[in-house]
């Protein structure tokens, strides 16, 4: 068989959902490009149940301590006993063997095992961790199971079969598999005792088999035939529930697919991307701990802050410092990263000029801890600085950033200038990198190789006078892009959102500049200038009514004014309540980009074409580039139309 097409039967057998974890495609990469028989990454084969379930209690399998811990429910775990009792597949597991100098993780216990002393493990369990530990706490560990019930609540729990329900064919396998509390009584809601399983004598008399004892029986089934005094009929139930239920389990051979301590660091982080687990894929975070943790590290803890064990935080973390600022709460732990690598290789290439500049998974994957401590205060304070930038821009909040990613850059740039940065000319010249980012809507998508070329070309425009960098070079916007600009998904529509309050837009209702207090306070928000109902009515264009064009930051409590009504009508509502004369409300009217005489006599196309030439000047203004007026929507610049209703910004 050619070496693809092994590798797509491989990946077809193992690509499925079992028990709620994932099975995952062999990456291709494991084999690159060498014969077939030099495929050694990895081995797949089948392992008995019970030695690997032997082999965790001993602490020869472990987890990598960056592995969330334990998170099944009641439901999952008899669902999951159910397939095994009846031979059914539960997906294979993956381990990788220990011992990879290029691949060091800080081991952890699966949970409830117990030992009096550190041991080394053999392998790490990377993609199962769900399944085996429910297995080894229901199976063989002998105490009840730590679980969550379906309304997410801590309980405890045995597990039983029912003997005589396993036996009958027309029931449901789970239906035979019981889940008792710690002290084995079911009770009523008002706490009376209902059932009580609590001694041996009754679990022999309702014939509940502890699944506990499933590998070591003997001694149970003994206690249960001198209980029923080795009646026939009690012998006979017991040898055929043996035969079709207990052999099962002790059969029972799991698929192991094991990473062997040869694998290339590259490889086993790859695969890491593929492991789900509970739900969430690891990130480039997780690996970096774990690889750190070798070390006695805790980036965990550096990034999140310390708790005491009743889950308080007693220190906290660089994530604290950081998400003081509201524009910067998107920042993840991954962003960190991200900088600290940019800032590594940047250092790297000012001895080297050969060094590329970057922060690809694999560059971040490379930073030692010394990088890590060497870097990680500067990259904090650049995004600190970034954020200042932000709050200038009138960007409050993160739900109106433009792009999160380019904030990566953007924190490098300013670790690497430091105080320099606060140079007017300097900080304009950033400013302008901004929003042409923005407006040349160049953050979306895979754009690490930007990151890096930004870092390196904004730093030479800003202290040799070099040429402009790409993103500004690049960045090209077309006046019709206004029309197609209707929903949060745009970048340029949340810029333009911020570079109106920016450039000084006041209240329709306060005539008050909005800053940050008052974005919250007043829940400042875009809203319709000419609202739905009324363009509905006047049969407007449902793609002009609802771009960008006609719409503007207003409170929530101006827009509830306006409700639906004609622009003259709720303009004389505002000046007669408040206070307002005309002269000042054309003011108001015109720091918006909103020509008065248009919109005071309700002429909806006047009012557009005026704000569509006002907005454009505007966005030329931030980026000091020149709008060909000429020029068409794209088809990539098309969006859907959005009838919901805009949102409330929240503190």
């Amino acid at each position: 068989m050619r070496k693809d097409a092994l590798l797509d039967e491989i990946s077809r057998r193992l690509e499925q959902k079992t028990h709620g974890e994932s099975l995952f495609t062999i990456p291709r990469f494991l084999a690159q490009d060498a014969p077939m028989d030099a495929i050694t990454t990895f081995s797949s084969d089948k392992e008995s149940l019970y030695e690997v379930l032997k082999a965790i209690s001993v602490g020869r399998y472990q987890l990598p301590e960056f592995q969330r811990g334990w998170v099944w429910d009641d439901a999952h775990i008899v669902s999951l006993l159910a397939s095994v009792s009846l031979s059914y597949p539960i997906g294979a597991v993956m381990m990788l063997e220990n011992g990879n100098p290029a691949v060091r993780f800080k081991p952890r216990l699966v949970e409830g095992v117990e030992l009096n002393c550190d041991r080394e493990p053999e392998r790490f369990i990377l993609d199962g961790q769900q399944r085996l530990t429910s297995l080894y706490q229901s199976l063989f560990r002998r105490k009840p199971v730590k679980t969550r019930d379906g309304k997410n609540h801590f309980i405890y729990r045995w597990y039983y079969v029912d003997m005589a329900k396993a036996l009958d064919p027309s029931l449901d396998r789970e239906e035979a598999i019981r889940s008792l509390p710690e002290d084995r009584r079911i009770r009523s809601s008002r706490g009376e005792i209902l059932e009580d399983y609590s001694t041996p004598a009754a679990e022999f008399a309702h014939g509940l088999f502890p699944l506990s004892c499933v590998f070591d029986c003997a001694e149970w089934r003994c206690s249960f035939n001198a209980h029923w005094g080795h009646a026939p009929d009690k012998t006979k139930l017991f040898d055929q529930f043996e035969r079709n239920v207990i052999k099962r389990f002790e059969q029972y051979q799991l698929p192991v697919i094991k990473l062997l301590k040869e694998t290339p660091k590259v490889a086993v982080c790859q695969v890491f991307e593929k492991v789900n687990t509970g739900g969430v894929s690891l990130k480039v975070f997780e690996l970096v701990t774990a690889s750190f943790a070798a070390d006695g590290f805790n980036l965990r803890e550096d990034w999140e802050g310390r708790h005491d064990p009743y889950g308080r935080k007693v220190v906290g973390g660089r994530k604290d410092k950081i998400h003081e600022q509201k524009v910067l709460q998107a920042v993840g732990a991954d962003e960190l990263l991200q900088v600290i690598s940019l800032l590594t290789t940047f250092d790297r290439k000012q001895r080297d000029p050969n060094a590329p500049v970057s922060c690809k998974r694999s560059d971040i994957l490379e930073l030692s801890l010394n990088d890590f401590k060497k870097w990680a205060d500067k990259a904090v304070a650049g995004f600190l600085s970034a954020g200042k930038i932000l709050y200038q821009q009138k960007l409050f909040a993160s739900r109106d950033l433009p792009y999160t990613t380019q904030l990566v850059p953007l924190a490098a740039i300013l670790a690497v200038l430091g105080d320099k940065a606060l140079n007017d000319s300097i900080r304009g010249k950033l400013i302008r990198w901004y929003w042409c980012g923005v407006f040349g809507e160049l953050y979306g998508g895979a754009i690490e190789s930007r990151f890096a070329r930004d870092l390196v070309e904004v730093l030479k425009w800003i202290r040799e006078g070099g040429p402009e960098p790409s993103t500004v070079a690049e960045c090209n916007f077309a006046p019709n892009r206004l029309r197609s600009l209707r929903t949060r998904n745009s970048a340029a529509y949340k810029g333009l959102h911020a570079l109106l309050m920016r450039d000084g837009c006041l209240d329709f209702r306060t005539g008050e500049p909005i800053e940050m207090q008052s974005y919250f306070d007043e829940a400042i928000d875009i809203h319709h200038i000419f609202p739905r109902d009324w363009c509905q009515k006047n049969g407007i264009d449902l793609v002009e009514r609802d771009s960008i064009i006609n719409k503007t930051p207003l409170s929530s409590r101006t827009n509830r004014i306006i409700g639906g009504n004609a622009p003259s009508v709720y303009l004389r509502k505002l000046r007669d309540d408040h206070g307002i004369s005309e002269d000042r409300q054309r003011q108001i009217l015109e720091s918006h980009a909103i020509e008065p005489s248009a919109i005071l006599a309700d002429d909806f196309r006047a009012f557009y074409d005026a704000r569509r030439e006002a907005l454009l000047t505007r966005i030329e203004r931030a980026t000091g580039k020149a709008i060909p007026r000429d020029l068409a929507v794209t088809s990539d610049e098309q969006e859907e139309i959005s009838d919901e209703p805009e949102e409330v910004a929240q503190p």
